[in-house]
C-alpha cells in the first residue's frame, strides 16, 4: 500500500473528566480513575439525581488567544482548547504555514444548547411567553462556528465543517476526514467531537430514567443507566506520505471505518443490532481486514440496561465464538458520557491502546450479567499486545459509527 493511500494520526488533544492533555489522561485512565462527582455548573435539586462528570481545572484563556472568550461557547472553548493540544502535539505549524489545505471537521450533539438556556432564560424574565422564532437560526449558526472557531484561531482557511450525528458523531467527523485526505482534498485534517455539561441534555435523561444515581457500571447486571458528562478530543490526522515529510511522530494508522443507521427508534437500539451488525462489517471490509484480526474492542458501553445487553448481541453475532476472547471495555465506566465528544476521546484512547499496548478497564464492574457474558476487562487496566483496535459509537436516532485503529508498523 502506498503512503498516500495511508492515513495516520500524528496529534492528540483531549480535554476530559480524568484530565486535560493526553498524558494527564492516559494515566488517569489505566489507574481506573473515577471522575464523577457532584454536579457544579447547574442547580440539580429538581431532579432525581446529582451525578456527572465535569472538566475541572478547565481555564480557556490558557488555550485561547485570538479568539474573545464571550464570542464563543463552551463547546466551542472545549474544541480549542483540545484543537490546541493536539496540533501542539502534532508539530506541524511549526514547519506548515496555515492553508486552505488543512480542514477541521468537528462532531457534536448539543454544540450551543447551553446558549439555548441561557437565552431561553433571558426571555422569559423579561415577561416573553414563547421563545423568538429567530432564535434557532441563531443557535444554528451558532454550531457553525464550533468548528470555524478553530480555523480562525490558528488561521486555517480550509474546510469547516459539524457533524450533528448524535453520540457517534466523533467517529463521523473522523471518517470524513479519513476519505478527504485519501482523496487528496487535503494535507491535514483536524477532527473530533465536542460537547458540554448542560442543563437540556440532563434533564432529558432524567425524564427517560436513563441516568444512574451514583456510578456508571457498563455491563455490570446491576446497571441503572448513563452519566452525562462533557469533554472535547481533537485529532491531528494527515497521509503518511505528508507525515513522512516532516518527519512526524506516528501514534497510530486509521485503517477503516463504517457507518449505519437502525432507523428503528429516535432513542432505542434495534433489538437485533442490524445497524450495528452491519456498521461493523463495513469498517472491516473497508480497513480490508478480517473479524479475526481485532484485538480489542471500545465499546459504546453506556450503562444502560438495552444498550450494553444490545452490544454484546451485535459482537456475538460479528465475532462468533471468538467474541469471548477478545478484551472489551468501557471508559464511560471512568469519565461518563460525553455524548458528541464520546467517539473521540474514544479514538484517542484507542490510539494509545495500540501504540503502548495497554488496554484500559471497565471500572466498577461488580456482578456478572448473563446476558452480557463476554471479557470487559474488569476494574483493572491489562498490559497486552494489540495491533488491531476497533471502536464502537452508537447514538440517537440509529446513528452508529465504527472506527478501526491500527498499530503504525513504518
Amino acid at each position: 500500500m502506498c503512503d498516500k493511500s495511508r492515513v495516520v494520526i500524528t496529534g492528540l488533544g483531549v480535554v476530559s473528566p480524568i484530565g486535560i492533555g493526553k498524558e494527564e489522561f492516559w494515566y488517569a485512565l489505566i489507574e481506573g480513575k473515577n471522575s464523577i462527582d457532584d454536579i457544579r455548573s447547574f442547580d440539580t435539586s429538581l431532579y432525581r439525581t446529582h451525578k456527572g462528570g465535569e472538566v475541572k481545572n478547565f481555564k480557556p484563556e490558557k488555550y485561547i488567544k485570538k479568539m474573545k472568550l464571550h464570542s464563543s461557547c463552551r463547546s466551542a472553548q472545549l474544541a480549542l482548547a483540545a484543537s490546541k493540544l493536539a496540533i501542539e502535539d502534532s508539530g506541524f505549524l511549526k514547519i506548515f504555514s496555515p492553508t486552505d489545505r488543512i480542514g477541521v471537521i468537528v462532531g457534536t450533539t448539543t454544540a450551543d444548547a447551553k446558549l439555548a438556556e441561557e437565552l431561553t432564560l433571558i426571555w422569559r424574565k423579561k415577561g416573553y411567553k414563547n421563545t423568538p422564532s429567530n432564535l434557532a437560526k441563531g443557535l444554528s449558526w451558532s454550531t457553525i462556528r464550533v468548528a470555524n472557531v478553530i480555523l480562525e484561531e490558528f488561521g486555517f482557511s480550509g474546510l469547516s465543517l459539524v457533524i450533528p450525528t448524535a453520540c457517534a458523531a466523533g467517529n463521523y467527523a473522523i471518517g470524513y476526514g479519513f476519505d478527504l485526505l485519501k482523496m487528496n482534498k487535503l494535507d491535514i485534517v483536524i477532527v473530533g467531537g465536542t460537547d458540554p455539561m448542560n442543563q437540556s441534555v440532563f434533564a432529558g435523561f432524567n425524564r427517560f430514567f436513563a441516568i444512574a444515581p451514583d456510578k456508571c457500571q457498563p455491563f455490570d447486571r446491576n446497571r441503572k443507566g448513563l452519566i452525562v458528562s462533557e469533554g472535547a478530543a481533537m485529532l491531528v490526522v494527515e497521509t503518511l506520505e505528508h507525515a513522512k515529510k516532516r518527519n512526524a511522530h506516528i501514534y497510530a494508522e486509521i485503517l477503516g471505518y463504517g457507518l449505519g443507521c437502525d432507523a428503528y427508534h429516535l432513542t432505542s437500539p434495534h433489538p437485533e443490532g442490524i445497524g450495528g451488525i452491519k456498521a461493523i462489517e463495513m469498517a472491516l471490509r473497508n480497513a480490508k481486514i478480517e473479524s479475526t484480526d481485532i484485538d480489542y474492542i471500545n465499546d459504546h458501553g453506556t450503562g444502560t440496561i438495552a444498550n450494553d445487553k444490545i452490544e454484546t448481541k451485535i459482537i456475538k453475532r460479528v465475532f462468533g465464538k471468538r467474541a469471548k476472547k477478545i478484551p472489551i471495555s468501557s471508559i464511560k465506566s471512568m469519565i461518563g458520557h460525553t455524548m458528541g465528544a464520546a467517539s473521540a476521546i474514544e479514538a484517542v484512547t484507542c490510539s494509545l491502546v495500540v501504540k503502548y499496548d495497554i488496554i484500559p478497564p471497565t471500572i466498577n464492574y461488580e456482578t456478572p450479567d448473563p446476558e452480557c457474558d463476554l471479557d470487559y476487562v474488569p476494574n483493572v487496566a491489562r498490559k497486552q499486545k494489540v495491533n488491531i483496535a476497533l471502536s464502537n459509537a452508537f447514538g440517537f436516532g440509529g446513528n452508529i459509527g465504527i472506527l478501526i485503529i491500527g498499530k503504525y508498523n513504518g
